[in-house]
């Protein structure tokens, strides 16, 4: 295998944390870029002679990913010589984190802590698939496996791949996969390396690529059904057949939410061939209330809706009067159980919500002023919702 060191994109920081043998762990998913990603790295780190722990991790999303990425991950490591870590995020995988967010969400509806319905999925603009399923469980497994130890997390993103992609530094300082004064830094070793290079540079090593790319014609590996796919690697995964079920369950919570997988794009809409006759009788009827959702709440006044420290007012009762009329409007339509469906109780409502968030701020005040580590304390993970808050967006 023929490797040009030009494929390595590298800071002084890094430098010097690779010197000192600090821990390197190259995260990787499977598909060609991390694949690219490892073997770089592992090339690179022979030729500067660093002695120091190396890792790949795959961050695991259970049935929503194709079924060889973890097996084409496990490949990888072992062709090298080194050892995988799998982390999974807790209660469930992917599928069943949009499962529960779907059923959260409904709650907070019923109950009027928000104003909208609030979809299921994951979006370009809030992806809590990466930061909840990936992001944090790679830094909280690094900074137990290593205490004590500067570690380099290594990503295998490129300038080519988007626009935002291209921004990206080459490193950056990465407190949260390290214990306490010890140094930490994320790496895009390869950000500045062509797609030609990537495909090329694999087969060279004698590695085949994830049989996404090579069987489906996929572009890009990720999810099976990924939230930011396009149109053409959605119609190349549902040709496989280990997707079909999971492509199932997903337009399942499509019908069952109102909610497109993609913003007015509907994944039942890919290969509806493979839905039951039922199911495709519900994915149109999903549209058809879709449709009415979107107008009944166009309705809610621009005054009513989700700014930053909701509910900023209490409704005159012309503004609850018309808020009931459309929360039993969406209600209908999509099939909930809700409370608060008249003017009064909706008043009501906003008032002890403004109470209680009042309260709530008196009592971190109080903390603030009392308790010197106040500023920098942590919130603990179980008690934060990444996806919403109590709150719409």
């Amino acid at each position: 295998m023929q490797f040009n060191p030009n494929f390595i994109s590298t800071t002084p920081d890094i430098d010097r944390l690779l010197a000192s043998n600090a821990v390197v762990a190259v995260g990787i998913s499977g598909g060609r870029d991390s694949q690219a990603c490892l073997l770089a790295v592992n090339q690179h780190l022979n030729a500067i002679g660093h002695t120091g722990p190396r890792v790949a991790v795959h961050a695991d999303l259970g049935r929503a990913e194709w079924p060889q990425s973890l097996p084409k991950c496990q490949e990888m490591a072992d062709f090298l010589g080194w050892e995988l870590i799998v982390v999974r995020g807790g209660n469930g995988d992917m599928m069943d984190r949009w499962i529960t967010r779907w059923r959260n969400n409904v709650r907070r509806y019923a109950e009027l802590e928000c104003v909208q319905l609030i979809l299921p999925w994951s979006t370009a603009s809030m992806r809590f698939c990466t930061s909840e399923r990936k992001t944090k469980p790679v830094a909280s497994a690094l900074k137990k496996r290593f205490p004590g130890q500067n570690v380099i997390n290594v990503i295998g993103v490129r300038r080519e791949e988007s626009a935002s992609r291209a921004k990206q530094p080459v490193s950056k300082p990465d407190p949260n996969v390290v214990s306490r004064g010890m140094e930490g830094a994320t790496w895009n070793a390869i950000i500045d390396m062509k797609r030609t290079e990537v495909t090329s540079y694999i087969e060279g090593s004698g590695l085949t690529l994830h049989p996404g790319y090579t069987e489906h014609g996929m572009t890009r590996i990720s999810c099976a059904f990924c939230i930011m796919a396009s149109a053409a690697d959605l119609a190349a995964s549902a040709t496989y057949e280990g997707n079909h079920a999971i492509y199932r369950e997903m337009v399942d919570l499509e019908v069952r939410s109102t909610f497109s997988l993609q913003s007015g794009k509907w994944l039942g809409d890919v290969r509806p061939d493979l839905l039951a006759p039922e199911m495709v009788f519900a994915l149109e009827e999903a549209k058809r209330k879709a449709e009415l959702r979107q107008a009944a709440e166009a309705r809610i006044p621009e005054n009513m809706l989700y700014v930053k420290g909701w509910p900023v007012a209490v409704p005159t009762w012309a503004e609850a009067s018309l808020l009931a009329e459309i929360r039993s409007s969406v209600a209908e339509i999509v099939g909930l159980q809700i409370n608060f469906r008249d003017p009064g109780s909706i008043i009501d409502r906003y008032e002890e919500l403004m109470e209680l968030a009042a309260s709530k701020s008196k009592s971190r005040d109080a903390v603030d002023d009392h308790d010197d580590d106040a500023p920098g304390r942590l919130i603990p993970a179980k008690q934060l919702d990444s996806s919403c808050s109590a709150w719409p967006f």
